[in-house]
């Protein structure tokens, strides 16, 4: 299978996001149509776009961007309780019909603030999940849908216009034993956040074995990877770059708040524990920004010339990966550098 190159574009109501250039209008449409058009430009397929409360809402910014591009695909994020599946099912179908079949859709059970938006059913979030994800499919899928679960129901629903050329594939992340049973059935890409070949190769193995176990009747699950590509001219000016960073974060002059969940899920603890086996592993995935960042695609980064972040990458694609979803800031900028020199790269396999 052909890998596939998003990018991530940051909806954020505060400027500065994980060392973004702070300018005016920062999340303006112009700002971002300028971004997802630099993408289409610069041979990329796409950019995930977050979602979380206080964000600006990601199926809007989606739309708005989608309507000013040709080929740009939004990886939209979103999360059940958010969206009720029969509207969620509608609005995707239609944006995925108008925009001939461009949507991409990552499907987020992480913790948010449910209270805000008058979400109380959190009490088993990826059973909740599950049943999302099987309620939304059935609605691209069948002509009428009747199904009565235990967090959400449709009677004799459809869904209009009807997608004959096949739906948005369901993306998915989270490393716990309930979100990895999840994926094994439920997803059609499993998204990873950039953990050494080992790690990824042993969960590879085990999503295999339990979509075996679990009776999994989809298409075989696909694998994706999330990271930061900290790429310059040479290795040596990349190290610099990033070690810089890092010590700025490390003196707190860093912009990459911390946070607050960072420790609460199973992804996230796993790249924190990276640390503790060293600064740098495999060849060039930096550990040490997890110890002062964000978290999720901020903790660990690829570092070096773009020869040495496309090998890294390729080795990944060697175990399984297929979807890469990489970042860098300012946005912008690395949008451009790393499409005229990482791309080409990872092409020419």
């Amino acid at each position: 299978m052909d890998p596939e190159f998003l990018w991530y574009i940051p909806n954020q109501a505060e400027p500065g996001h994980r060392g973004d250039d702070v300018v005016d209008g920062h999340n303006s449409l112009e700002t971002l149509t300028a971004q997802a058009r630099a993408l289409e430009e610069h041979g990329w397929a796409g950019a995930l776009i977050g979602t979380g409360w206080g964000r600006p809402d990601t199926f809007t910014v989606a739309t708005a961007l989608a309507a000013r591009t040709t080929t740009f695909k939004p990886l939209i994020a979103v999360r059940p309780g958010y969206w009720q599946p029969a509207q969620f099912a509608a609005a995707t179908a239609t944006l995925h019909h108008l925009t001939y079949g461009r949507v991409l859709i990552n499907v987020v059970s992480g913790k948010d603030h449910p209270a805000a938006y008058g979400d109380d059913d959190q009490a088993d979030r990826y059973a909740r999940t599950k049943e999302f994800m099987r309620i939304v499919r059935a609605l691209w899928e069948h002509p009428e849908v009747s199904i009565k679960g235990e967090h959400f129901q449709v009677t004799d629903s459809t869904v209009q216009p009807r997608l004959p050329g096949g739906h948005p594939p369901l993306y998915f992340g989270g490393a716990s034993d309930a979100a990895e049973r999840v994926a094994a059935t439920e997803a059609d890409v499993q998204l990873f956040w950039g953990e050494p070949r080992d790690g990824i190769r042993e969960r590879i193995d085990r999503l295999r074995r339990l979509s075996d176990e679990l009776g999994r009747e989809l298409p075989p699950l696909e694998f994706g990877l999330r990271i930061t590509t900290v790429v310059r001219d040479t290795t040596a000016e990349a190290w610099a770059e990033a070690e810089s960073r890092v010590a700025d974060l490390a003196a707190g002059r860093g912009l990459m708040p911390r946070d607050p969940n960072r420790h609460a899920a199973v992804g996230q603890q796993r790249l924190l524990d990276l640390a503790a086996r060293g600064d740098v592993l495999d060849d060039n995935l930096y550990t040490a920004p997890g110890r002062y960042g964000a978290g999720g695609a901020g903790t660990t980064w690829l570092v070096g010339s773009a020869e040495d972040v496309a090998r890294s990458l390729r080795r990944y694609q060697d175990l399984g990966i297929s979807r890469f979803i990489l970042s860098d800031t300012p946005y912008l900028t690395e949008i451009t550098r790393q499409g005229a020199a990482l791309l080409p790269l990872l092409r020419a396999t």
